[in-house]
């Protein structure tokens, strides 16, 4: 495992999504699989965890927390808020000081910790962020000492370039992958200059880029590559990064016959960690196997400029302009 820089932090190079653990949008995981799946990345040389409080409505949280209890090594624990209903509608109550507060002290319990290394933003509107509230809010709760930093994940790139106007933005969670290239444009180079970390979120397009899908693939009714493939119930540009599944499933095998070899999923995170504004990838895995297939892409050497080349031109011509959902 290869490490970059994150604050004052070496953060490695592939992190852990854990929307799997949470035991709903992906099918269930029982907790010891979602205990074996942690240890199997701590063993790796894993040290960024990234969670959210609405991964199963605190289950996710709550496994990290058993694990980070069990286990004496350091790990760098990131979690989202902003998306929880409690009772009642979850926008605009959910942006107030003591909601956002509130909020993070609940994460903080069940991942068992006193402060978090980085609470995020979790894709909420974009007049929230035009407002800059919400910032003022964050800000707060740092120096109440209940989070080291924070950052936003968001959808779009005009979301991510309102948050890098914010003083004491450290990151920006965002889809990037070969299905979600323009970013690298439209952002990449501010984010650095201001020495904001990009994390990527949804390497694989919902799994699609690891090849392994077929048009007659079917997935679970609690899967949200069932119940959202066309954005039925969130962004649709949330899940297969926003293409329509079996056109997905054909641009997948084209792409993967541009790649040096069969190893298509890792290629796939190889391509985004070639990206030097990219500070740490998070692949979800529901299971140790997983883990340790998409850790192979740190250790591989970059794609030719080559072969770069051809995936942007696909891109262009083929895939952004079927992109759907907010983007």
């Amino acid at each position: 495992m290869k490490y970059r820089k994150f604050k004052n932090e070496q953060i490695s190079e592939i992190g852990l999504g854990t929307w799997q653990l949470g035991g709903s949008d992906w099918g269930p995981v029982n907790e010891d699989h979602a205990l074996d799946v942690l240890a199997a990345f701590a063993e790796a040389g894993g040290n960024f965890i990234d969670t959210a409080d609405v991964y199963g409505m605190g289950v996710s949280e709550k496994v990290i927390g058993k694990f980070l209890k069990s286990s004496d090594k350091k790990f760098l624990v990131a979690s989202k808020l902003g998306r929880r209903h409690d009772g009642d509608n979850a926008w605009p109550q959910n942006f107030t000081y003591e909601k956002m507060r509130s909020h993070v002290e609940s994460s903080l319990e069940h991942l068992q910790l006193d402060s978090l290394f980085l609470e995020q933003l979790h894709c909420i509107p974009t007049n929230e962020l035009q407002a800059g509230k919400v910032f003022d809010h964050l800000r707060r709760i740092q120096q109440d000492g209940l989070i080291r930093y924070w950052g936003v994940s968001v959808e779009t790139a005009e979301e991510a370039r309102i948050c890098l106007q914010q003083n004491g933005i450290v990151s920006l969670q965002v889809i990037f992958n070969i299905f979600r290239q323009h970013y690298s444009e439209e952002f990449f180079a501010e984010a650095r200059e201001k020495e904001v970390a990009i994390i990527a979120r949804v390497p694989l397009a919902s799994g699609l880029l690891s090849g392994k899908y077929k048009k007659d693939t079917h997935f679970l009714p609690g899967d949200h590559r069932n119940y959202n493939a066309n954005g039925e119930s969130f962004n649709a540009g949330e899940t297969f990064s926003g293409i329509e599944f079996n056109k997905g499933v054909d641009l997948a095998s084209k792409i993967a016959g541009m790649l040096p070899d069969e190893r298509t999923a890792q290629w796939a995170i190889r391509w985004i960690l070639d990206h030097p504004e990219i500070t740490t990838v998070i692949p979800g895995a529901s299971s140790p196997e997983q883990v340790q297939a998409n850790i192979m892409a740190s250790d591989m050497e970059s794609l030719p400029e080559a072969v770069h080349q051809q995936l942007k031109q696909v891109y262009e011509s083929d895939i952004r302009p079927i992109i759907r959902g907010h983007f």
